[in-house]
């Protein structure tokens, strides 16, 4: 259902160079009864699925770490992120998504994931919308060394950490990755590991 106090009057795209940036300009009826016109940019990347591999028998997840530019042009050193295992739908659903993406980045084939929720990560800016899983991994199903996709420039590290380590690396500023500690949280909340 659309609100009917938003009528969207223009949107320029402003760069499609790797996914696309519009500029939106629209009209918004105020509380008060008014209606002033405003203008957002938004950035258009498509969806995305992110998950975390856990294991209760060894107390173990798989996170990655690569090269993420963002990060490194706002103060990260290194530029090197730690992360769980995500990818945009690339117009497949949310389960075959991260089905995918667990088996090309972490080389785990998986074929029972959880959807715990869904989250906006950026709202202010960015349309994406996560959808969040988690599974239980085992060393039987490691079928390749993981590392990403060459053709799409990815250059992956796969880590096991212990579940108290990873936690350990929040509270010492090493994983900085918002859908990343909302799911080891979620481990944590719910008693999972």
């Amino acid at each position: 259902m659309q609100n009917p106090n938003i009528t969207i009057l223009q949107t320029d795209i402003l760069s499609d160079n790797w996914y696309t940036l519009n500029k939106v300009t629209f009209n918004i009826l105020k509380k008060d009864g008014t209606t002033e016109t405003q203008s957002r940019e938004a950035y258009d990347r498509g969806n995305g699925a992110v998950i975390l591999l856990y294991n209760n028998v060894s107390n173990s997840v798989i996170l990655t770490r690569q090269f993420r530019l963002p990060t490194y042009i706002n103060g990260n050193t290194t530029g090197m992120l730690i992360e769980a295992c995500a990818g945009l739908l690339d117009n497949d659903n949310p389960e075959d998504c991260i089905k995918r993406e667990t088996e090309e980045e972490t080389g785990y084939k998986i074929s029972k994931v959880e959807k715990v929720f869904e989250a906006y990560m950026s709202p202010g800016s960015v349309t994406e919308i996560l959808y969040f899983f988690i599974a239980e991994y085992s060393q039987d199903m490691k079928i390749n060394s993981g590392g990403g996709l060459e053709e799409e420039g990815e250059n992956i590290e796969v880590l096991e950490l212990s579940f108290d380590e990873a936690l350990t690396m929040i509270d010492k500023g090493e994983i900085k990755d918002a859908k990343t500690i909302m799911l080891l949280q979620h481990l944590r909340i719910k008693g999972i590991l």
